[in-house]
């Protein structure tokens, strides 16, 4: 029978001599400060600072917004002032300075994503398309000039939401299959309302303007008022049409035009017009406006200045015909002198009164300031261009005056 076996001494001894195991112990609680890194500072790169011009404003102005840095600069420099006193903060820095400038990446620069916020940063032809879009049309159902400038950029959103409007009306988009027309309507939508206060105006301010400056000679000097009467209404159309502002559809120039033909094609339709978005003009361009407008005007004023006094001259001969008493007081107006008189008048004098009308008055004072109010702009509209009517007629008979083309009564 086999015993257990017993508990000697050697065997106590040799469980007692094997090693017992050992526990570490942590503190808790995390030191208050890591051991600095066996490397001076100075291999550290510089902390960005950001250094602003002093100004001469009134304490308590806000900035300009050029001085005020990018939000992602001072976001960098506050950074860099704060980690740059110990070495994970640096470090930290400069991983969080450059992922911030790769998520700039995609939004054109430092400042991530705000490309398109930016001034002038939107895409006019993306804007205009969606609106096409939202209205089911495409780009091949506007006219070829307009569609080619929605297509390059040129025509935002809002010139084309303002075709879609004008072309809902019959007579408006009658008037759109013309391009001088569209040209202007897109550019001005009250420009029908100031070429019918021309019309309208033109026959009451201009004999009301020739019976002030004639006076007691008025009704004896009827040949004479019923020429620059017809001449005046004749241009008034012109005077308007030509120096309005436009959106420019004009197509391009072929490759083998002059020099001349290339500079007057990139000068604008009014001296002082606005210039729209992607668009400048220089002086010498805008100096290009005027002569190019005064050689059409001139051309206009002498062409209606024929009309006028061939159909006065014509009513005088039946006058004389029904009355032969009247031969030695009705005089015949002479044609050729009084129609280029009158056309260097227009070529000079309405040139300028109506660029500045339409470019300065108009566009660049009433309509920013009454942009909301269409009827009194109408009606301001109005009041301008009556008086300018009214003084263009008492110009033209001090003009006509000066140079020998009429006579007073008097005189003759």
């Amino acid at each position: 029978m086999a015993l257990p076996p017993s508990s000697s001494p050697s065997s106590l001894s040799a469980a007692s001599a094997q090693p017992t195991p050992l526990h570490l112990h942590l503190p808790t609680k995390a030191p208050g400060r890591l051991p600095l890194l066996p490397f001076s500072r100075a291999a550290l790169p510089p902390p960005l600072r950001l250094r602003i011009a002093r100004t001469s404003l009134p304490p308590g102005t806000p900035l300009p917004r050029a001085l005020l840095p990018p939000p992602s600069a001072s976001a960098d420099a506050a950074a860099s002032d704060v980690g740059g006193g110990g070495g994970f903060g640096g470090h930290d820095d400069d991983d969080s300075h450059n992922h911030h400038g790769g998520d700039g990446g995609e939004g054109g620069g430092d400042d991530g994503g705000h490309g398109d916020d930016a001034p002038g940063g939107g895409d006019a032809r993306g804007e205009a398309l969606f609106v096409l879009a939202q209205l089911g049309r495409k780009l091949d159902s506007l006219p070829s000039d307009l569609a080619a400038a929605v297509d390059s950029g040129r025509i935002g959103a809002d010139i084309v939401r303002r075709f879609t409007e004008l072309e809902a009306n019959g007579f408006f988009r009658w008037l759109l299959q013309f391009q001088g027309f569209r040209e202007r309507l897109l550019a001005d939508e009250l420009f029908l309302t100031k070429l019918g206060i021309e019309c309208g105006i033109g026959l009451v301010a201009k004999t009301v303007a020739e019976f002030q400056k004639r006076g007691d000679n008025f009704f004896k000097e009827i040949e004479v008022v019923i020429s620059d009467v017809v001449m005046a209404i004749v241009a008034d159309v012109m005077l308007v049409y030509l120096p309005a502002p436009t959106i420019g559809l004009q197509p391009p120039l072929a490759r083998n035009a002059g020099a001349i033909a290339n500079f007057f094609y990139n000068c604008p339709d009014n001296t002082f017009q606005i210039a729209m978005a992607g668009r400048s003009f220089s002086l010498l361009q805008r100096i290009g406006a005027f002569v190019r407008n005064g050689i059409k005007l001139l051309a206009v004023g002498t062409t209606a200045s024929l009309i006028g006094t061939s159909v006065t001259n014509a009513a005088l001969k039946a006058k004389r015909a029904v009355d032969k008493d009247l031969e030695d007081e009705v005089m015949e107006i002479p044609v050729v002198s009084t129609s280029v008189a009158y056309g260097v008048y227009m070529s000079i004098s309405s040139n300028l009164r109506y660029q500045l009308l339409a470019g300065v008055i108009e566009q660049r004072m009433l309509e920013p300031l009454l942009h909301n109010q269409k009827l009194l702009l109408s009606a301001m509209c109005f009041i301008v261009r009556t008086g300018n009517t009214f003084l263009g007629s008492l110009l033209w008979v001090d003009y006509a005056r000066w140079i020998g083309v009429q006579k007073s009564h008097e005189e003759a």
